[in-house]
């Protein structure tokens, strides 16, 4: 079957059991989302966001419905089928960075490439290298994550998802523990991303347009409330 979309939720439903009962975290979402798309996903705590990523990005199964990356049903994967799907095809980078503490910079860059077996051995570490330069972090190669200051760990981590030069980029909160100044850096390189053809999803808490993004996806209690494309220069 081909799917045009390069990302499509089919009546996703989310619920979880809890001690008060049944959560809907999310409710019969349909969404398209095409290649080289800068979507940014909004919403109160609890409206579903980080949900909504998870789905997407095969960390999660949703209760009812269907998730589509690549013409692959992602929730009809087998747990081990789905983490090679995803180390090759999406790129997370999550809010509290998420290395590995007793890696280098640069092992933690390789970690996704010696997972999936992407690259030959001996072009991986050129690759981090390369990858860590891009992001202005070559010189700190060597050294451990907490050498490193907030700002810098998640550029680390971008660094990270892109390691297997997937198509899809998603990210729950990148900026959240940033200073406005290492925030609008750690933007301007998903932006650069966006623009050189990568597919970009971010979830954030701020209502505020962002001038680089494509798209805006409102959540509230686990259903869309707006989608908006957005205009060059808003």
């Amino acid at each position: 079957m081909v799917h045009d979309s390069l990302i499509e939720l089919r009546q996703a439903t989310k619920t979880f059991e809890g001690p008060a009962g049944v959560f809907t975290a999310l409710n019969r979402v349909d969404l398209r989302i095409e290649k080289g798309e800068f979507v940014t996903i909004v919403g109160k705590s609890g409206s579903g966001k980080s949900t909504l990523l998870n789905l997407l990005a095969g960390i999660d199964r949703p209760t009812e419905g269907e998730v589509i990356v690549s013409g692959t049903r992602v929730d009809a994967l087998g747990e081990s089928a789905c983490a090679s799907w995803r180390g090759k095809t999406i790129g997370v980078v999550f809010q509290f960075f998420q290395l590995l503490p007793t890696l280098t910079v640069v092992e933690n860059v390789m970690l996704p490439m010696d997972f999936c077996g992407t690259y030959p051995f001996r072009e991986r570490y050129p690759r981090a290298m390369e990858l860590l330069h891009r992001v202005g972090l070559a010189d700190q190669a060597g050294k451990l994550p907490s050498a490193l200051s907030g700002g810098e760990q998640q550029r680390v981590a971008l660094s990270r998802a892109l390691a297997n030069d997937p198509p899809i980029i998603v990210a729950d909160e990148p900026t959240g523990n940033l200073d406005t100044q290492t925030a609008e850096a750690v933007m301007d390189l998903f932006r650069r991303l966006a623009e050189d053809g990568k597919t970009v999803v971010m979830v954030t808490h701020e209502r505020n347009s962002i001038p680089s993004m494509s798209r805006r996806i409102v959540l509230n209690d686990g259903v869309v409330v707006a989608d908006d494309k957005m205009t060059a220069g808003r």
